[in-house]
């Protein structure tokens, strides 16, 4: 019983970092300094974006993983190589499959918690890359992979 209230508590913080960080990589991109969008290169971009003079910020702090506990997130890479998404690289199915805002529509019925892939895609832009990777871009394991299949890889991504 414990056990599935922390897994619930752990899936409403997935939801809450998920899409800070959504928010963030949404900013960093319409912010872009010249005609060109970017996505940020890394996650650390989102800390401190150097493309200008004066401190701009996107985040307070990189967030780990709630549903494992580390730094290291799965990267959902843009065309451009910058980072246009993250999400979980932590195992087992999602208790919650319904009801979600409209923003996480698409986690309905999702199978496990690297389905719920927190984005922000330009409309009509190209489709995103589906690897994993730590923060430093070292591959931890197969996007179609269950999670957990390929082991844990790249401890040190931040």
């Amino acid at each position: 019983m414990w056990s599935t209230v922390q897994q619930r508590q752990r899936e409403q913080e997935l939801l809450f970092v998920g899409n800070q960080y959504r928010e963030a990589i949404r900013q960093y991109y319409e912010r872009s300094p010249a005609a060109a969008k970017r996505y940020p290169p890394t996650l650390a971009d989102l800390l401190l974006d150097k493309r200008y003079p004066n401190v701009q910020r996107y985040l307070r702090k990189l967030y780990p993983d709630p549903m494992t506990g580390k730094p290291q997130w799965g990267l959902l890479r843009a065309p451009d190589g910058g980072i246009a998404g993250v999400y979980s690289l932590g195992g087992g199915v999602p208790f919650k499959v319904d009801q979600f805002e409209q923003r996480d529509a698409a986690f309905k019925n999702a199978r496990s918690y690297a389905r719920w892939q927190f984005s922000y895609q330009v409309v009509g832009g190209a489709a995103l890359q589906g690897n994993a990777a730590s923060e430093d871009g070292e591959n931890v394991q197969p996007f179609d992979a269950p999670a957990g299949s390929a082991g844990d890889g790249g401890e040190d991504g931040g």
